[in-house]
């Protein structure tokens, strides 16, 4: 474990007191290293239980934020909710202290496996699938990075014959200088996060940087239907790995008669048939063609792969099931915090949708999104942030039955008093959920305890 001891007796700030700056600040002091926490906000409205950081002996310093923080650092440990733009870093380079983020920490504390699952849309949902799959292998796997616990936390109970699968968002990969995944993903590239990454040029240069210092030894997978995404094997070190829902590929993992089959070094599998997919959608067929790919160089065997697809019933919060109510299924797609992720959400149905979307506009295009809602949405609910320019999109769109909503509950009601079989009420809401809710999880725990109320 030679990594572990890179931040025994440095002096590390860890900026910002969210799920991963506080494990980071925990484990960084417990392998001997001297921690200050800092965070923008004061104690009191942190919520976060930081008993644990005081016990540990890690020192707080909440509130007004300044370059004084910065005497005597080694390291500036980013949260993901902690831009790399920030004046606060900006001096931090100046001085040459070596800023990273909490998956660079976590890639450095980890002798496992690293297997690593970014892209716009379908991460949570593909690296939940691929730790399922990577058990049947028998080796130990932990799961963690942009999916529940912190990946630093998980990286210390990883095995050294085991497999991390990690969730990495664009945010993460910021501050990444030495991380290098064995194996890694990018499922697809659409606008996100502009408004941080500031251009879809940067957006793509930070996906990149999951692969850029892989060896000819490792492994990315990329989607070959994503003109985007096709093109960054031009700039991979690594073996390259295609997977296609839309055509046979010469080598690679795609989809042919109905049947995922893996073709590589003159081997040609078949896995599963999609029809026997649990989980429904092209979307999520191009997110267990990606999954079977990792699967299939990490080693698990093909029988394995296609009984977790059979059964995997998918993630929390993506087309989630909630109940049913006279007839009418209602689903929480609350992760759908972009319109590419929500257009994949209408695409899984039939039609007769009753749409709940809004929150805190990310101020993407709206075009495409829209035309999908005049063919598959009954009635629009709009509320959150972004409802005026949702509703004049919607409306220059020729969407019909397009209402407003002054809240959540108000959204959830209506939704209730309109819907009639064979409709159904999706909350897919095409936004970010800070304007009313601290995370997405807590957006659709609310939807799914107000349907439930309804029951």
């Amino acid at each position: 474990m030679a990594r572990r001891t890179e931040f025994a007796d440095k002096k590390v700030l860890v900026l910002g007191a969210g799920i991963s700056g506080i494990s980071v600040a925990c484990i960084l002091q417990q392998l001997g290293a001297r921690v200050t926490l800092s965070d923008a906000k004061t104690e009191e409205k942190i919520d976060k239980d930081l008993s644990a950081l005081k016990a540990s002996g890690v020192m707080l310093e909440l509130g007004n934020q300044n370059e004084d923080l910065l005497d005597g650092i080694d390291y500036l440990v980013l949260s993901p909710g902690i831009s790399i733009y920030i004046p606060l870093v900006a001096a931090a380079q100046n001085r040459g202290i070596t800023v990273v983020s909490e998956v660079e920490v976590a890639y450095r504390l980890s002798s496992a496996l690293m297997v690593a699952i970014t892209g716009t849309n379908g991460k949570t949902t593909t690296t939940t699938l691929v730790g399922e799959i990577l058990k049947t292998t028998g080796c130990p796997v932990v799961v963690g990075g942009n999916i529940g616990a912190a990946l630093s936390e998980q990286t210390l109970e990883s095995a050294e014959k085991g497999f991390v699968v990690a969730e990495i968002s664009s945010f993460q990969l910021e501050g990444v200088i030495k991380f290098r995944p064995h194996i890694a993903a990018i499922l697809n590239l659409t606008p996100d996060h502009l408004d941080r990454h500031r251009s879809m040029a940067v957006y793509k240069e930070m996906k990149e940087r999951v692969f850029v210092n892989q060896l000819a030894d490792d492994f990315i997978i990329l989607n070959y239907d994503d003109v985007a995404v096709r093109g960054m094997a031009e700039r991979a070190p690594s073996k390259v790995v295609y997977f296609s829902r839309q055509q046979e590929l010469d080598s690679g993992i795609f989809v042919k008669d109905g049947t995922i089959r893996l073709r590589w070094d003159g081997k040609t599998i078949d896995i599963c048939s999609v029809d026997a997919i649990k989980i429904k959608g092209g979307h999520n067929v191009e997110n267990a063609l990606a999954a079977c790919a990792i699967g299939y160089f990490a080693g698990a065997q093909p029988e394995a792969m296609a009984e977790i697809l059979k059964t995997f019933p998918g993630v929390e919060h993506r087309i989630e099931p909630v109940t049913e109510i006279a007839g009418v299924p209602y689903y929480n797609d609350s992760k759908a915090t972009n319109p590419e992720s929500s257009i994949k959400a209408l695409e899984a149905f039939d039609g007769h949708i009753i749409l709940l979307a809004g929150g805190r506009d990310k101020n993407t295009d709206l075009t495409e999104f829209m035309q999908l809602a005049k063919a598959k949405v009954d009635h629009l609910i709009l509320l959150g942030e972004a409802q005026e320019r949702f509703a004049e999109a919607a409306a220059s769109n020729d969407v019909k039955n397009i209402h407003n909503a002054a809240s959540f509950d108000e959204a959830v009601s209506l939704a209730h008093k309109l819907a009639k079989p064979p409709q159904v009420v999706l909350l897919s809401p095409a936004c970010a959920s800070y304007d009313m809710f601290n995370n997405y999880e807590e957006r659709g725990t609310v939807f799914k305890e107000l349907v439930r109320r309804l029951g």
